[in-house]
């Protein structure tokens, strides 16, 4: 603790600490709640320490969340917003007028608490729509945002390149499991011309890149107690991307009847009705600048992401699971037939997701 406190004295604002308190959810950041003393009651900061491992330029990722937060609340001064500061998160600056602070080799922030927030997990039709709703505001938002932005994680949803790191690991075989996945190696390279559409719409000039948030789920929402959504937390991985990546790859994990390393197949299916919920948010909110291809490819963006995590899961399991942590021997590949599964079953009710689109145009 001695320790943390050290580091809270680079940031002034922060004054005397009375108690940290470690927050366990989160897998990527280390997160603490900070207890402050002041004005006769405790005032609290949220202090989290970057991975520098999955996000390698922190500079370039603390400049772009300092960029979209304050243009976000300028957007709200404009509208005449009350409570502007919980609903979009400030962060505090060091001693040397920056958003983090290095110790060594670690990298620190420091953001102001939300009082009276909460986050929640449960998801119904109705949150589905409420987060649809919120990320499609937030997009909306940021549309007119000039400043470029890096891109935190190079490539991260980018199907081409995550193809190229499946087939080079196809032709290593590193510990040689190949001959046991030919089938989905084969499934997969049979649809992946079509599912790498948006790339070269992109290179056409066809395509652009928004400023997407890239992790859509409810649980990167902060609300308040009566259940209205305060602000859009979790903003390492706000980059350029195509709309998909928020669009699709909410449903991925929200539509999915199972979890995604189900190994009984027949238990995996797409629930229309979370889809249709969040498209009815999303296209609330976000309609004001998608372009008409953006549209017409929001069903494809659905199949896009469950077949891109089968691609991931699959390079994972012939590299030797290298990447993602497994509970067991063939963990990644089951996680791999899922996703696959997944995919199949997106495909199936692709007619239905067209047609829902539509109705809301």
């Amino acid at each position: 603790m001695e320790n943390l406190k050290e580091i809270l004295r680079h940031f002034p604002e922060v004054g005397e600490v009375k108690m940290i308190d470690p927050i366990p959810t989160g897998l990527i950041n280390r997160t603490y709640k900070v207890y402050v003393a002041g004005e006769n009651k405790i005032r609290c900061y949220i202090l989290q320490c970057i991975n520098h491992v999955v996000f390698q330029d922190i500079p370039g990722l603390q400049r772009n969340i300092e960029l979209v937060t304050s243009h976000i609340r300028r957007k709200l001064e404009e509208r005449g917003e009350p409570d502007i500061d919980r609903k979009v998160l400030r962060f505090l600056k060091t001693d040397e007028g920056l958003s983090y602070y290095r110790d060594k080799a670690l990298y620190w922030r420091v953001s102001a608490f939300i009082e009276g927030s909460e986050t929640r997990d449960e998801l119904t039709p109705r949150s589905a729509e409420l987060v649809g709703l919120k990320f499609g505001e937030f997009e909306a938002m940021l549309s007119d945002l000039d400043e470029p932005l890096i891109e935190t994680i190079p490539n991260f949803h980018n199907m081409e390149y995550r193809l190229s790191q499946l087939h080079e690991a196809v032709e290593k075989d590193a510990v040689g499991r190949l001959s046991g996945v030919r089938a989905i190696v084969d499934d997969i390279d049979r649809n992946s011309v079509e599912m790498c559409c948006a790339e070269r719409y992109y290179r056409e000039g066809k395509l652009p890149k928004r400023i997407c948030h890239c992790d859509t789920k409810i649980s990167n929402m902060l609300f308040d107690r009566s259940g209205e959504v305060l602000c859009i937390i979790d903003l390492d991985t706000v980059m350029p991307a195509f709309v998909f990546s928020d669009f699709g790859d909410f449903l991925r994990s929200a539509a999915n009847t199972a979890p995604e390393d189900e190994p009984d197949l027949g238990k995996i299916s797409f629930n229309q009705e979370i889809f249709e919920s969040f498209a009815k948010g999303y296209f609330s909110s976000a309609k004001s600048f998608l372009l008409p291809l953006e549209i017409e490819l929001l069903p494809f963006s659905v199949a896009l992401f469950p077949y891109m995590q089968a691609v991931r899961f699959l390079t994972d399991y012939l590299n030797g699971d290298v990447y993602y942590r497994i509970d067991y021997l063939e963990h990644n590949l089951v996680r791999a037939r899922a996703q696959y599964k997944l995919y199949e079953e997106v495909r199936k009710k692709m007619p239905e997701l067209k047609a829902y689109i539509d109705s809301l145009r």
